[in-house]
């Protein structure tokens, strides 16, 4: 099971694209798993024939568990292969030093005791705990006892909607009703909405936001695209958006702005090489943000290409793994939807996120006069662990100034 973030515990397997025993060729979709934040098709790793496939679809399975390989003519798969997966279930692991409780509380909750790491010498009962919070909280998985789950998967109820009363709040077999409750459709909840809920909840309430606003003068850049529109669509078949400008304004000025690009991570500031920009998509059923690798080195129409390409797949449900990784920055523009200014929930663990309203005409003072101009509100959002107001504040200068005065991108 492939690790596609930083946070994901498990993958859920939906379905398989080649049966076991076909050849598949390297690069090859041969299956689709759902994460927590999107449903993505796994290429294969290598070409050859799929075998001993050890989970089922519909399984959720600790990220980096062996589920199946890819053999070369003549190879076998070890024989230690896990055991079978039904849905929802995950296996146990063998010569894991813990306590009776500890053993007795993970078989409750349906955990594996190989991902959780001990406190001490051995995994003791708080450890366990700990882990069940963490899963919680992180990867969406809704901790619950192997029968609750069978209970649950028969009797059609979505454990989400469950409330738990066994430790750590885990759902066991006397929480779940004996009927489904009478929702109309429009109440269901789809998974991906559900942990995009989860993760604005933890970013909202652990991350200590700040916000600076700045009004900026889009004269510039509305001329900017109005020229070079033409070219590039004449040269790529695609027309750069707004969008595709800010993304390649924001890539540049963050080659200056390091501590901006950075991440929060395990109670310390990361650097990152990568200058990857995000941008939060609306789907269907929910909210994703695909990335724009490497973006300050790409040209306004490689920008454009790639953001229609990933907006077009991830409303089609179709974006691969690395799609939706590495993002060291977030952009979020709603001018499309004639909103003026939003305040944005920062992407953790990224350092910022900057939203983006509309371009509108304002009456401003020009020299001394009144006069109509062509107006944008930008809105920072930072993570005051690892930015502070002096370090946001010159980076929003910088962009709003790139904007103000964007020739600089053809240079």
């Amino acid at each position: 099971m492939p690790a596609l973030e930083m946070a994901q515990e498990t993958g859920k397997i939906l379905r398989w694209l080649k049966p076991e025993g076909a050849p598949v060729t390297k690069g090859e979709p041969i299956m689709e798993i759902e994460t927590d934040k999107v449903t993505v098709e796994i290429e294969a790793p290598a070409t050859g024939t799929l075998a001993n496939v050890t989970a089922r679809e519909g399984a959720v399975i600790p990220v980096g568990q062996t589920i199946a390989w890819v053999l070369a003519p003549g190879e076998s798969a070890p024989s230690t292969a896990p055991a079978v997966q039904s849905g929802g279930t995950t296996p146990k692991v063998a010569e894991i030093t813990a306590s009776p409780v500890a053993r007795k509380i993970a078989a409750e909750h349906g955990v594996d005791l190989a991902r959780v790491k001990p406190g001490g010498g051995r995994i003791e009962k708080a450890d366990v705990l700990a882990y069940v919070e963490r899963l919680k909280g992180v990867s969406g998985l809704i901790p619950a006892s192997p029968k609750a789950r069978r209970l649950a998967a028969e009797r059609g109820i979505d454990l989400a909607t469950v409330s738990g009363s066994g430790p750590a709040g885990a759902v066991i077999a006397a929480d779940i009703p004996s009927a489904p409750s009478a929702l109309p459709p429009s109440s269901s909840v789809s998974t991906l909405w559900r942990v995009m809920a989860e993760r604005m909840r933890q970013s909202w309430t652990s991350v200590p936001h700040f916000y600076l606003t700045r009004d900026v003068n889009a004269s510039g850049l509305v001329e900017l695209r109005a020229r070079i529109a033409p070219m590039v669509e004449k040269r790529t078949g695609i027309k750069p958006t707004y969008t595709d400008l800010l993304v390649k304004i924001v890539a540049m000025v963050l080659r200056d702005h390091s501590r901006v690009n950075a991440s929060w991570a395990e109670g310390t500031i990361r650097s990152n090489d990568e200058i990857n920009v995000g941008l939060a998509t609306a789907i269907e059923d929910g909210l994703i943000v695909p990335v724009i690798h490497h973006a300050d080195a790409l040209s306004l129409g490689d920008i454009a290409a790639r953001r229609q390409d990933i907006v077009e797949r991830a409303g089609a449900g179709k974006l691969k793994p690395a799609d939706i990784t590495g993002g060291t920055f977030t952009l979020t523009n709603l001018g499309m939807y004639n909103v003026d200014a939003f305040n944005a929930i920062i992407n953790a663990p990224q350092a910022a996120i900057l939203a983006v309203g509309r371009i509108a005409d304002r009456v401003v003072a020009v020299a001394g006069q009144p006069a109509v101009r062509p107006r944008m509100t930008l809105t920072l959002s930072c993570d005051h662990r690892v930015v502070d107001g002096a370090r946001a504040a010159k980076f929003l200068d910088d962009v709003a100034g790139l904007i103000e005065e964007p020739w600089g991108l053809l240079a």
